[in-house]
């Protein structure tokens, strides 16, 4: 039998409800189905980021040669090396 989810006053309380507590006592996991949300953009925020002139230069001519925007290409390498870091730190940990 399922606990019942208790009602929280906020997401600080929900969120430290659910660190300090089983999820499967609360939800049957195995009836969960796949969820899409194909138009949800994930939030950004502008920051101000100082480079090398010659690294900017040579972001732009591999971002050119890609033919991409380069502060997309500069994304698309910080996520495989976050990706890369996370890795490394999971396999540490294990």
């Amino acid at each position: 039998m399922l606990k019942d989810i208790p009602t929280f006053e906020s997401e600080d309380e929900e969120r430290e409800f659910w660190a300090s507590h089983d999820s499967t006592e609360y939800v049957n996991w195995g009836k969960g189905e796949m969820a899409y949300f194909p138009k949800l953009k994930p939030s950004t925020k502008s920051i101000s980021l100082r480079l090398p002139e010659m690294m900017l230069a040579e972001l732009r001519l591999i971002a050119n040669k890609r033919d991409v925007p380069y502060q997309s290409l500069i994304k698309v390498f910080l996520q495989e090396r976050i990706n890369q870091e996370l890795r490394q730190q999971k396999k540490l940990a294990a």
